[in-house]
């Protein structure tokens, strides 16, 4: 019974351990569709790569529970092809996620059946930025997308300072969906696309030819090619044919090409020497050597009769990398996707195929699986956002005879550096300097500059303003050719011309009506540029900001502004009251109120000590003004002896002298020569008298005349300086004007040839002078700007006004005159602050000095004296005398001596000054003497004692 037992034991262990065994060898295979052409090597290639990247990841992963089957559809090149392999793998496969297809107008359609039946498309080739547009959560692309890579083209248009690039493409939605982008970046970096060159995938060599031929006539010399290896190679040849592959020509490939340098033979790679090209950058790793040199040896085995270079594209690594994402995915989701499809009801009696497959159960799931995959592949970091591979680094390779040569990267962070070891993320750089040397077409080193010329295209055309008057600017007359336009700003814009270091042709168009007129306004013509219609605008154009909305306007070849003109009148009013005009009345009141103040300046100084400002109060007062206004002539008389009178009258002279002067000129001028006036000084009077108003025809100072308040019913347009002085001769009253406004340049034209009877006048308007127009981005602006610096700067231009203008600088009227004006304060105020300091100071002075000397009068203890009283006391003694100054005390002896020795001789009466002091001494009996100095009585007797010496000399002369 127990050796029984023992084999059921035996037997029944060995059954769980196989049922162990069986459950970890099943795998749950799910079906993924493989979209590709395999009729090109690119197809070939993509699928090999597919093969290796799911044998590499499940032999690294033995023990994942799920297993990709790749069910392989050829598209044979075609949309309709590609969109009929995605119908058959979603409806009778059931494939969960599809691989392909290879092209953006293949995957447009196949996009919309992944959307409805949930399934993720997953393609590695088709880059076209118009994919995105779609919006579906179910497109994923794990490349790069096209539209990622014009801000490293711009960079480059930018570093070699080109205005204008013209990008080539081919006439499909590859070629379509990145040139909005790229016209975006362009316009970041001022550069302007004039044209798109647009060639049909199917185009002969004879039509691509012509569509060279069509650049060759234009001015730009830049050209973006952007279009698959099938097409791009045919252009090369052709252009090389042509001679468009020669100096000065600059050939940009977007990656579209680039990327497939590697595996171009040597013919073509001969067709595009010099051409720069921007390539999807792939870090160089160990594992990227080692796939490569794997998938060779396979590649090989399995297509012998196809040709690949040594190199393998970035595609192959897109390819390999995509599939090892959607393995991952796929796994991330097995234990709780159902890998199956819903059935759906068709609506109605006819089903078709779009209506009758179901929807994927794992399709949301695998969808989120798939955004948060991340991992490094061999083409570098591998992350979906929002269903798209981000690409942050191109790569910037020249064509030579040897194949690409690197020249430098582009980054998003740093722009253009030399190798990506050396970035800076603190800087953005645009410089050419960043990048390695560059050969160009036709073996040149030299950067091109971008555009030129073409020898054998149409010339400039050059539109010229067709205008009546002021013809020594621009003045076109028939039969309208370059010999017939003349003028200032044609010669100017000559002189430019040839100062650059190339030949431009031109001709000069005139912007005129059949009849010869002109056919519009200055803002019309400068339209015309923005239309197209001209290459560029030459004359007297102002700088406006409306202007420059439309075109761009060259430096300023003369400066600007809006003056006012207005007639002058001879004011002959010469009457009885002329003689006060040469001075203002402020100068007269300043004047006299400084002759006044100065006469009491004097008079303090002076009356204590003088006695010819000594007398009763009237006297005193007359004798002041007396002095002070006699200086104005320099009529005084009187003598002073007080040093600070003297400095003061000094300086006071001096003043009068500098007024009597001024005044003389001022009025023998007026008296004599021709007094011209303005007959407006101020806009406001315009305004307020409703005054006509004139400007040139078609003028923007028209819009200046309506913001200033000027209504339309007083405008006054003229064409001419013959017009304008009719208009003035006329006046407001007889439909004339009394104003005009003009800019700078026409405003002096016309007083050189009315100097006597017109002036300017203010206010100025700002106006940035007269340019040149030319479209906005033209290659020539730069240049053109430059060399009006260069004309301005040297003789050039003052030979040429002297051409044009120097006659008419010469006033032919010699009856001319200058204006005079009023002399005013502010000419003379230094005079008389001058004179007003120093007599204030002399006056301070002597306050100080009197009030120290009597000081014993305001702080004498005389309890019973008030304040009041004292101060009284100090203005009477301030009236007195100061007989203890030197000029009393010489006069006293002087008298004495003329009494004892003249009267004897002569019998003729005493003089007056001998009268004043004997009639002062009188005048000292009558009553008890003043102190002086604190000692009155001394001082009395000694006065005593004179007085009776001279009461006995007359009675000596009585006597004899």
């Amino acid at each position: 019974m127990i050796n029984l037992v023992h084999p059921i034991i035996l037997l029944f262990l060995c059954s769980i351990l196989s049922s162990s065994i069986s459950a970890q060898n099943t795998k749950i295979s799910v079906n993924v569709g493989v979209v590709l052409d395999m009729e090109t090597s690119f197809g070939k290639m993509g699928m090999s790569c597919i093969n290796m990247s799911l044998s590499d990841f499940y032999a690294a992963r033995p023990k994942y529970k799920t297993r990709l089957v790749l069910h392989l559809r050829d598209s044979k090149s075609d949309v309709v092809g590609a969109a009929a392999a995605a119908l058959d793998l979603i409806k009778n496969v059931q494939a969960q996620a599809i691989i392909g297809p290879e092209t953006s107008m293949q995957t447009n359609f196949v996009i919309n059946l992944g959307e409805k039946a949930q399934v993720p498309i997953i393609t590695f080739s088709a880059k076209s930025p118009s994919l995105a547009s779609l919006r579906s959560s179910y497109f994923f692309r794990v490349a790069a997308n096209d539209s990622s890579q014009v801000h490293a083209i711009s960079s480059i248009v930018k570093a070699f300072g080109w205005r204008e690039a013209v990008p080539i493409y081919v006439d499909n939605e590859y070629g379509e969906g990145i040139i909005p982008y790229l016209r975006d970046a362009l316009q970041e970096v001022d550069a302007r696309v004039p044209y798109r060159s647009v060639i049909s995938p199917t185009a002969s060599d004879d039509q691509i030819e012509r569509e060279l031929f069509k650049l060759m006539t234009m001015q730009t010399r830049v050209f973006i090619v952007h279009m698959l290896p099938e097409l791009g190679p045919r252009l090369f040849a052709k252009a090389n044919e042509i001679g468009m592959m020669d100096k000065g020509y600059v050939w940009i490939l977007t990656d579209g090409m680039t990327d497939f340098l590697a595996t171009t033979n040597s013919t073509v790679m001969d067709t595009m020497k010099g051409v720069l090209g921007v390539k999807t950058y792939v870090p160089k790793t160990k594992e990227l050597e080692n796939f490569t040199a794997r998938w060779k040896t396979k590649f090989r085995r399995e297509n012998p009769d196809v040709f690949i270079n040594d190199q393998l594209i970035v595609f192959g690594l897109w390819a390999y990398d995509a599939s090892s994402a959607l393995a991952m995915a796929v796994e991330e989701i097995a234990s709780s996707a159902n890998f199956s499809f819903q059935k759906m009801n068709s609506s109605g009696n006819i089903s078709t195929d779009l209506e009758s497959f179901g929807l994927s159960q794992s399709g949301p799931e695998l969808v989120q699986a798939l955004l948060s995959t991340r991992f490094r592949g061999i083409s570098g970091e591998i992350g979906l956002i929002n269903g798209q591979l981000q690409t942050s680094t191109y790569e910037i390779v020249n064509v030579n005879g040897n194949g690409e040569r690197k020249v430098g990267f582009w980054t998003a962070e740093n722009g253009l550096v030399r190798t990506l070891k050396t970035r800076n993320f603190n800087k953005y750089s645009t410089s050419y300097t960043s990048l390695g040397p560059i050969t160009w077409p036709g073996d040149s080193t030299f950067v091109p500059k971008g555009w030129q010329i073409p020898t054998n295209g149409k010339r400039l055309r050059i539109g010229v303003p067709v205008k009546t008057g002021f013809q020594e600017f621009v003045n076109v007359t028939p039969p309208f050719s370059n010999n017939d336009t003349t003028g200032y700003s044609i010669d100017v814009f000559k002189a430019v011309l040839e100062a650059l270091p190339y030949s431009v042709p031109f001709e000069f168009i005139p912007f005129a009506t059949s009849d010869g007129k002109a056919a519009g306004t200055y803002n019309d013509l400068v339209y015309q540029v923005f239309l197209g219609n001209y290459d560029a605008a030459v004359g007297d154009i102002t700088i406006r900001a409306n202007r420059s909305l439309h075109v761009d306007f060259t430096l300023p070849y003369t400066e600007s502004g809006v003056s006012m003109i207005v007639p002058i009148k001879d004011d002959k009013s010469k009457n009885a009251w002329v003689f006060l005009k040469p001075l203002t009345w402020d100068l007269w009141a300043t004047s006299g109120c400084f002759f006044i103040f100065i006469g009491f300046v004097v008079w303090a100084l002076e009356h204590r000590i003088n006695e010819d400002f000594r007398g009763p109060p009237y006297h005193q007062l007359g004798t002041s003004f007396w002095y002070s206004f006699s200086t104005m002539v320099f009529a005084h008389r009187e003598s002073v002896v007080s040093n600070l009178a003297r400095f003061v009258v000094i300086i006071w002279c001096f003043v009068v002298l500098i007024l009597t002067q001024s005044y003389t000129a001022s009025l023998t001028s007026l008296l004599t020569v021709q007094q011209l006036q303005p007959t407006i000084t101020d806009v406001n009077q315009l305004l307020k008298y409703k005054e006509n108003v004139g400007f040139p025809s078609g003028s923007f100072v028209e819009g200046i005349l309506i913001q200033l308040g000027f209504e339309e019913s007083q405008f006054r347009k003229y064409g001419s300086p013959e017009e304008l002085y009719n208009l003035f001769e006329n006046g407001t009253k007889k439909g004339g004007i009394a104003a005009a406004f003009d800019e700078n340049p026409y405003t002096e034209l016309f007083l050189s040839k009315y100097c006597s009877k017109f002036i300017m006048v203010e206010p100025t308007f700002k106006a940035d002078g007269f340019a040149f127009a030319f479209p906005k981005g033209s290659p020539l602006f730069p240049d053109i700007s430059r060399a009006i610096l260069k004309v301005t700067e040297g003789k050039k231009v003052k030979d040429l006004e002297g051409k044009w203008f120097e006659n008419e600088k010469k006033c032919p009227d010699p009856d001319g005159k200058i204006s005079s004006n009023s002399l005013g304060l502010k000419s003379f105020w230094g005079l008389f602050l001058i004179a007003g300091v120093t007599s204030l100071s002399a006056l301070i002075i002597y306050a100080g000095k009197f009030l120290h000397e009597h000081r014993h009068i305001l702080l004498r203890s005389d309890s019973e004296s008030t304040i009041g009283e004292r101060l009284k006391a100090v203005f009477k003694t301030f009236d007195q005398k100061d007989l203890s100054s030197h000029t009393f005390r010489r006069h006293e002896i002087g008298d004495r001596s003329v009494v004892d020795v003249s009267v004897p001789n002569t019998n003729c009466p005493p003089s007056p000054s001998n009268y004043s002091a004997h009639t002062e001494s009188e005048f000292s009996f009558q009553g008890t003497p003043p102190a002086e100095h604190g000692h009155g009585h001394s001082n009395g007797q000694a006065i005593e004692g004179t007085e009776s010496e001279v009461e006995l000399t007359f009675q000596l002369q009585i006597d004899q």
